[in-house]
């Protein structure tokens, strides 16, 4: 994945409320950003992982059920940061995902925005 000047930043969305996620989706697109991917599957979002271009993730804690654990290491393995969106508190979350930058749901679209800018801003290319 090699970073090309002046392109769109990429955003992985995961969650699995499709409302949700589509007003990610609309926000993110509205602040400049690019869409690497949208999913509320594990499966899914690993797929993407490997064969996208991604800046940035969005990852909801709770898929249906299960953690979102595996997209998050996933995600670590290629350098790639990502932002916790989720209902819980940090101690509820499994290790992988403490130390991350987390909003707790609902966040306001500028929380959102703010967050994802200082993530990029920290993350050298």
């Amino acid at each position: 994945m090699i970073h090309k000047p002046g392109r769109s930043k990429r955003v992985l969305i995961v969650d699995d409320e499709p409302i949700i996620a589509m007003d990610l989706e609309l926000l993110l697109l509205d602040a400049g950003y690019e869409i690497a991917g949208v999913t509320g599957r594990i499966a899914k979002a690993l797929s993407l992982v490997e064969i996208e271009i991604i800046d940035v993730a969005i990852l909801d804690a709770n898929l249906g059920g299960e953690t979102s654990a595996p997209v998050a290491d996933a995600l670590s393995a290629r350098g790639v940061p990502f932002l916790v969106w989720s209902g819980y508190d940090a101690h509820q979350l499994p290790p992988v995902l403490r130390g991350a930058p987390s909003l707790r749901k609902p966040a306001s679209s500028t929380q959102i925005i703010q967050t994802v800018n200082s993530i990029l801003a920290a993350r050298t290319f």
